[in-house]
């Protein structure tokens, strides 16, 4: 069965890449999330990892019929923290060399080429690109994870995506902003992860890649668990209420047996004495139960009560 992330991943790459600037920024995003540059015999290229077979079909797919490169598999090792297999594929040649000069991570100037990080400002520079740029960073390096549908909690809503510098996420912070999007970065061992938290802000994310299929499941998983927070809200609260009914009444049972014990029931004027011996006989009533029984005000009740307990107080006293 496959997870919310993967289902995120799937939906992605269902839709077709529809240009050349569109298939930069997704490939540029892979590569600062999942890959690195690499050099063998003096030419350098890149190199890409993954352990979804699907994405990796789908980003070579695009480095080789939108750009003419072609990839070989560098190796495979298994992931402790996944549990899985990751397959790493390399691109090194001269025209793999030109390509990361598109994709902004490599610059050239009088004295050669030189490594770039952060998002190059001419990359993702309209809406269609920034959206691009989301999708291949999530395919590269983004995880959600939602509350168990089967356990109460408040949280459990986590989106994220590891960058391999703090630059880049910093950049893409700055895009997910232009979408009104307000995400939070923070150091993770040698990367940099920009996530959120908000079940609203990962729906505008989900609608913002228009995968529709997974906003639709986290809709029904928000509807489900507000629905049970709910209702374990009315249960504590009703447990609450419980609680102080019964604290009330041992406090108040207390302060009747301390009367009888020492100038007895009968000391007390009528109204009063009603209301002692209506509690006696019922330890576990409710306040509106006994004012109910007693046919008097709940307001009236309480007076009495708490002339009861000031009777007794004085009582210990003495």
């Amino acid at each position: 069965m496959l997870n919310f992330t993967e289902e995120i991943k799937n939906e992605i790459i269902s839709t077709p890449v529809q240009s050349r600037k569109g298939a930069l920024c997704m490939l540029s995003a892979f590569i600062r999330t999942s890959g690195s540059v690499v050099s063998r015999d003096g030419i350098y290229g890149f190199e890409i990892i993954t352990e979804n077979e699907r994405t990796a079909e789908f980003i070579t797919d695009i480095a080789e019929n939108t750009f003419g490169l072609n990839f070989t598999v560098s190796g495979a090792k298994f992931d402790l923290m996944s549990g899985r297999d990751k397959l790493a594929f390399e691109c090194i040649s001269t025209e793999a060399q030109k390509l990361l000069v598109q994709l902004g991570i490599v610059g050239e100037d009088a004295e050669g080429r030189y490594l770039k990080f952060g998002v190059d400002e001419s990359l993702a520079d309209d809406e269609f690109s920034m959206i691009s740029y989301l999708k291949g960073a999530f395919l590269g390096g983004g995880s959600c994870t939602l509350p168990d549908e089967n356990t109460y909690s408040r949280t459990g809503y986590h989106f994220e995506i590891v960058f391999s510098n703090k630059a880049t996420a910093s950049d893409f912070c700055d895009i997910l902003a232009e979408f009104e999007v307000l995400s939070k970065l923070v150091a993770r061992k040698d990367s940099a992860v920009v996530y959120v938290k908000s079940k609203e802000v990962i729906s505008d994310l989900l609608n913002i890649m228009a995968c529709y299929g997974c906003l639709e499941k986290l809709s029904k998983i928000v509807e489900l668990k507000d629905k049970q927070n709910n209702a374990n809200r009315v249960t504590n609260c009703s447990v609450s209420n419980i609680d102080k009914t019964l604290t009330a009444s041992v406090k108040q049972v207390r302060a009747i047996e301390i009367i009888s014990q020492t100038v007895g029931l009968k000391s007390l004027d009528k109204p009063v004495f009603d209301v002692a011996t209506c509690r006696l006989a019922d330890k576990n009533a409710s306040m509106q139960e006994l004012s109910a029984r007693l046919n008097i005000s709940k307001s009236c009740l309480n007076h009495r009560m708490r002339k009861i307990i000031e009777i007794a107080q004085s009582l210990s006293q003495d």
